[in-house]
């Protein structure tokens, strides 16, 4: 599971690339009750989405030539020049160069072999986010990608990610976590592309932990977000439901069967 005792390869940090950057802060502050504050004038319009005076995401308003809107998942990494060294000998590329930020940490963007996005950080003052597995914040990521062998090759080379296959009703799935990790600290799965039929380009997929699933797909349908996949139980795993806001980045959300209650 997520925590914010972070690991090298566990995920730290997310953050959503927006083309309405005040459109984004209402929507998921109506969804979440996340609230938005500046990182400061030097940070470029960056700032973090909080809860409860806690820290669960940053954002920043995006140009069309950066993409579309999407929600980025970023993994821990002791050094980032390596990671990213380590990321173009596995067959993948270098999007954004490791760079320092303000002193708070290092950060650079990289891309798999089937060219999905995703970040790095390697922590300084601010080691990530401030809570992880409660409702409001991540829990769980999971890699939509058309060739799992392939993934799973690649973030083991580059963040010393490990894999185990897990039998649920109806197939097996693929998790991951940290390099010598044992199963309480998986975070997250590999899943073949083809079982989006909404999708046919490969992503990384943020989970947030809610307390009501049903009410958050209702929410997001009432301020404009597109319901990808409606509210269903999986069994053994909780209630989930995958979702868009108003300009695109897709987003899951779950109530995880542990704290069913």
């Amino acid at each position: 599971m997520l925590t914010t005792r972070f690991v090298n390869g566990a995920p730290n940090w997310i953050d959503v690339g927006t083309s309405d950057i005040d459109g984004a802060i209402s929507f998921y502050g109506g969804v979440f009750g996340w609230r938005f504050q500046s990182a400061g004038p030097e940070a470029g319009g960056y700032g973090f989405f909080q809860l409860d005076g806690k820290t669960v995401a940053g954002g920043m308003q995006t140009t069309p030539d950066q993409g579309p809107p999407s929600w980025t998942v970023y993994f821990q990494s002791a050094d980032a020049e390596a990671t990213a060294k380590a990321a173009e000998q596995s067959h993948g590329s270098v999007l954004m160069p490791p760079m320092d930020v303000m002193g708070e940490g290092h950060m650079a963007i990289l891309a798999d072999k089937a060219s999905v996005p995703f970040g790095i950080w390697q922590p300084g003052r601010l080691k990530g986010v401030d809570v992880a597995n409660e409702p409001g914040s991540l829990s769980w990521v999971e890699l939509y990608t058309p060739d799992i062998a392939a993934a799973a090759w690649f973030y083991h080379e580059t963040l010393g990610l490990e894999t185990a296959a897990v039998n649920f009703p109806g197939g097996t799935y693929t998790t991951v976590n940290p390099a010598g990790a044992d199963e309480d600290a998986m975070f997250g799965g590999l899943v073949p592309l083809a079982d989006d039929p909404t999708e046919d380009t490969a992503y990384w997929l943020p989970y947030i932990e809610v307390e009501d699933v049903d009410a958050v797909v209702a929410k997001a349908r009432e301020l404009g977000g597109e319901i990808r996949v409606p509210a269903t139980d999986i069994e053994g795993v909780g209630r989930v439901a995958k979702l868009a806001d108003p300009y695109g980045a897709r987003f899951a959300v779950i109530k995880n069967a542990q704290q069913q209650g």
